[in-house]
């Protein structure tokens, strides 16, 4: 490895370096110093993950099953690579075979002439040595282009590669697993609904009991849980807001249940409801799946539907089934539709505008909590600014991102027009000098934005 390889490394722990040079540890540091300290050590440990790769799978070419006892492995003690990676770094075995993977994709390769040909995927090789993924990330971008590889063409291929190494910087593993799951329903349509009946054949629901309680464990596909996730969120959060207008929430007997015992009171509730009720009407009315699909998609049998709140897209069969289901609305896009700019003749936001507001944002534009727990809310406040109750002046926020918002001197922007516009939260100078917007609502896991 040439010392420039190293350079990045060597920048990072500078940075560090500066940021701790007046505290013997993390209490001797300010807040200004935790951002700065968490931030330097975000990209160090990318860099090290893009580094440990590398030399997994260079581990990896060396300990070649071919090579025999001549393996650097099996020199070293080892059964295999993986197992000489994993004792040596102190991973889990799974892990180190993820690093050699990663590393196998992101080295540079050979032909039978032995000329120097570029990485297989050479944007997540740039992006993971550059510190802006780390390792586990850059392995859930390869696992899925290897397998729509040989379902696209090579040029669709390399764009969405681009895309998603420029995409899941900055973003947590689990919204680059989201950003993924979006992914792979927009380039394999098709593999929607074989993906999909294999899920449903794995669902399960098991019960018993052990030392006098029910143990309910269940598994099911997102098409099959939609109904049960919504009644339940639906149950929960009109309890919590009950709960946020108490006359004395310290009082006493005030409700001081936590979110997974009104999960588990919300199932019972429900399901004393549907035991007693006598009439079709619903159990919770307003908790109502919204299953969202393309009008030429829904014509022609092709593409795929979501469902607010679930991340997995599912097929249009599925999608077909659930609209014929009480409890379930089908929303249609690209058809014509309701006013979804109303001006300053109505204060409160429509139900076809939240409809629109939840295709664009998703659930909370800012931390991405489901649609059930957020609020349509004026970016520019009604009274004081005059707010306009349009579509493209309303945001869903969940209520601790609200409170942020307006207790912090956050912004939102807008760009764009309808339910393809981006949203943008801008931070206040005290938590970025330089205010640099940050992508909040689908955005962030469409492809195409």
């Amino acid at each position: 490895m040439s010392t420039t390889h190293l350079d990045p490394l060597q920048e990072a722990v500078s940075r560090l370096d500066a940021v701790w040079s007046d505290a013997s540890d993390a209490a001797g540091l300010d807040r200004a110093g935790l951002v700065a300290a968490n931030a330097a050590l975000g990209v160090l440990h990318r860099l090290v993950d893009g580094l440990e790769a590398e030399v997994a799978a260079r581990i990896a070419h060396e300990s070649r099953p071919e090579l025999g006892a001549e393996s650097l492995a099996k020199e070293q003690g080892f059964r295999n690579a993986g197992q000489f990676v994993a004792t040596v770094t102190g991973r889990s075995s799974g892990e180190a075979s993820r690093l050699v993977r990663v590393g196998e994709a992101t080295a540079p390769r050979t032909d039978l002439l032995g000329a120097r040909l570029p990485a297989k995927y050479p944007a997540v090789q740039a992006a993971l040595g550059s510190g802006r993924i780390g390792a586990p990330a850059a392995g859930l971008i390869i696992a899925l282009l290897d397998r729509v590889r040989f379902k696209i063409d090579m040029d669709r291929l390399a764009e969405a590669e681009a895309a998603l190494a420029d995409k899941a910087a900055g973003l947590s593993l689990d919204e680059v697993r989201k950003l993924l799951t979006h992914t792979e329903a927009h380039l394999d349509p098709d593999g929607v609904l074989p993906r999909e009946e294999a899920a449903r054949a794995q669902n399960r629901l098991v019960m018993f009991e052990r030392e006098g309680r029910l143990h309910i464990d269940a598994d099911v596909d997102v098409a099959t849980g939609a109904p049960i996730k919504t009644a339940i969120e639906g149950h929960v959060t009109a309890v919590l807001n009950a709960r946020v207008h108490a006359l004395d929430p310290d009082a006493p007997d005030a409700d001081r249940r936590s979110i997974a015992q009104l999960q588990a009171d919300a199932l019972a509730d429900i399901a004393a409801h549907a035991l007693g009720c006598d009439s079709n009407a619903p159990a919770l009315a307003g908790a109502t799946v919204i299953v969202r699909v393309g009008v030429n998609d829904l014509a022609e049998g092709t593409g795929y539907a979501t469902i607010d709140g679930i991340d997995q897209p599912i097929s249009i069969s599925a999608a077909r089934r659930m609209a014929a289901s009480g409890g379930v609305i089908p929303y249609v896009l690209g058809t014509d539709s309701e006013i979804l700019d109303w001006g300053r003749e109505k204060r409160f936001f429509t139900r076809a505008q939240r409809l629109a507001l939840v295709e664009r944002d998703g659930g909370c534009a800012g931390c991405t909590l489901p649609p059930s727990m957020t609020r349509a809310h004026h970016i520019d406040w009604w009274q004081r600014d005059r707010g306009r109750t349009d579509l493209d002046r309303g945001v869903l926020l969940c209520d601790n991102c609200h409170h942020r918002v307006h207790d912090n001197g956050w912004e939102i922007r807008i760009e764009g027009t309808g339910v393809t516009a981006k949203v943008w939260f801008i931070p206040p100078p005290s938590v970025d000098p330089e205010r640099t917007p940050r992508l909040g609502g689908t955005a962030r896991y469409n492809l195409a934005a």
